[in-house]
């Protein structure tokens, strides 16, 4: 089962402004994929129209073989989670476990397992010391956590992060990770937009490259950082650590700082 989007054009509304163009991938359950690729590339518009935010001008789309066509946005989230670059935009409620539960009750969920998802959600996102804070009080780059907390507890197969490590410290990223984990140990897709290369190299295992309101490229990470032609057109600059290997002539592929290590030693 898996995300499959076909030939996909959107344009705006009552506009003539095309945001992406004859667009298709495959993105199936237990694969970390990172879309790259510079503003304007069409991203972001691509992912939302995979949770039905948007509507695709022309192809299709289907998730685990649900046309999305003729389904709300809210009979696609339960497959498809979306965590907005902006905690803000997502944020309605003045309470965390609130916020965290609301989904779960309009489902009518038991208690019982209300209390389980969101003990499970606060524990995986590291939020359980913000509980009694107002969610708009919360650092932001917490209030990022209390978002995906939400996601989590939800428990789509596909989850898609914008930008999720705009505005973290160590401890947020080093967090990222712990998330990630967690939704690949139970099966879901983990899906990213992200201009931070490091990021995708590390947790990464397959990017797709965006340019010109399309895919350019679509491959193994390793692969993919290492295709300067590639890179180039869509405005990407690969990974500090594989920037040293190759002014310095390293001929290994490496994507980190203990890649680069093991090669010059």
């Amino acid at each position: 089962m898996a995300i499959e989007v076909k030939n996909v054009t959107f344009s705006y509304p009552n506009s003539q402004v095309t945001a992406v163009e004859n667009v298709s991938m495959t993105i199936e359950k237990g694969e970390r994929v990172a879309i790259i690729g510079q503003n304007g590339a069409g991203k972001s518009t691509t992912v939302k129209i995979m949770n039905n935010i948007y509507k695709p001008t022309k192809g299709t789309v289907t998730v685990d073989g649900i046309n999305t066509k003729n389904k709300t946005t809210a009979q696609i989230a339960p497959h498809v989670g979306y965590v907005f670059q902006n905690p803000n935009d997502q944020i309605f409620n003045d309470d965390v476990t609130k916020e965290i539960d609301y989904v779960l009750r309009y489902w009518k969920l038991s208690e019982e397992e209300i209390k389980r998802r969101r003990e499970e959600a606060i524990d995986v996102t590291g939020i359980r010391p913000y509980l009694e804070m107002h969610p708009f009080d919360i650092p932001l780059p917490i209030r990022k956590f209390l978002t995906i907390a939400v996601v989590v507890a939800v428990s789509p197969d596909y989850v898609i992060l914008d930008e999720p490590t705009a505005g973290q410290d160590l401890w947020g990223c080093a967090q990222l990770k712990t998330v990630m984990d967690f939704l690949q140990s139970k099966g879901k897709a983990v899906l990213t937009i992200s201009h931070d290369m490091e990021y995708v190299a590390e947790n990464f295992d397959r990017i797709i490259v965006m340019a010109h309101k399309n895919i350019i490229a679509d491959g193994n990470t390793k692969e993919i950082l290492y295709r300067p032609d590639i890179l180039k057109e869509a405005h990407v600059k690969p990974p500090l650590s594989a920037q040293i290997a190759q002014s310095i002539g390293i001929r290994t592929k490496v994507l980190n700082l203990k890649e680069l290590t093991a090669a010059i030693s």
